[in-house]
């Protein structure tokens, strides 16, 4: 199918390893540009010259999410670069589990002002691109522990405030034709990521997590960027304020 992606400007933030690489190679794949930022600029220079072989025009910055002045600046050069914004991804997370205000403070700064402050620097550039295209896109990744808790832990409480402000934001920019959607994944694995180091260092968890999905697997990366480039994408033009959960049905929530 074609998204009806190509030549579209897209910023993903978290964007070299796990479902932040799959989201910048998936929108590579239809033809879009992509701008990736995360903290190791190793990994950010080998995730650029991966997509730029793909054909397409690539950038990326070594961007600490948590300082807002310095992903504003990055997010306002890469626009330049681009020739604009269509598409913004906010998938980077600190994955804190604690309940102690440490805890708190890496998935407030991160997970949620991290957002706030993409989308204060992208919407000048998506409100041109929604007016000139009829559509653009902010899609958030979170997590289906917006919606369950075992224990007190910041890390749930924290995606759900996500989804709240996505729908406020959807409501609030749909008449500048930009749309405002959520992916909450289940469990995910892939090398070098959480449930890899669980499995190694945390077997009895890992192996109850399993147990517990339906699917007897974790999802992979590609299927949770498949979903968020689907939702950013033209195809899924009347989609907003949606929260699309791909767990696999590890939870037993009902959505209406």
């Amino acid at each position: 199918m074609d998204l009806g992606l190509k030549g579209k400007n897209a910023v993903v933030l978290g964007g070299t390893r796990g479902i932040g690489r799959a989201i910048a190679a998936t929108l590579a794949g239809e033809g879009a540009n992509v701008a990736v930022c995360a903290r190791n600029a190793d990994q950010v220079a080998t995730t650029v010259g991966e997509l730029k072989a793909s054909g397409i025009r690539a950038t990326g910055g070594a961007v600490d999410v948590t300082d807002g002045a310095a992903l504003k600046s990055w997010i306002e050069a890469a626009a330049k670069e681009l020739g604009g914004i269509d598409l913004l991804f906010s998938n980077a997370g600190a994955m804190a589990q604690g309940h102690d205000p440490a805890s708190w403070e890496q998935n407030f700064r991160l997970d949620l002002l991290g957002a706030v402050h993409a989308f204060d620097a992208a919407r000048p550039f998506l409100e041109t691109g929604g007016a000139g295209s009829g559509d653009a896109a902010f899609v958030i990744i979170s997590s289906i522990s917006a919606a369950q808790a075992d224990t007190a832990s910041s890390y749930g409480p924290i995606k759900a405030a996500l989804i709240h402000m996505a729908k406020g934001l959807a409501r609030q920019y749909a008449k500048k034709k930009i749309r405002i959607n959520v992916v909450s994944p289940g469990t995910v694995y892939f090398k070098g990521g959480v449930w890899e180091m669980i499995e190694k260092n945390m077997p009895e968890r890992y192996q109850d997590a399993m147990k517990r999905n339906p699917t007897g697997r974790m999802a992979t990366p590609q299927e949770i960027a498949s979903a968020a480039v689907f939702l950013a994408s033209p195809v899924s033009g009347f989609t907003t304020g949606s929260n699309l959960v791909v767990d696999g049905a590890i939870s037993n929530r009902v959505n209406f």
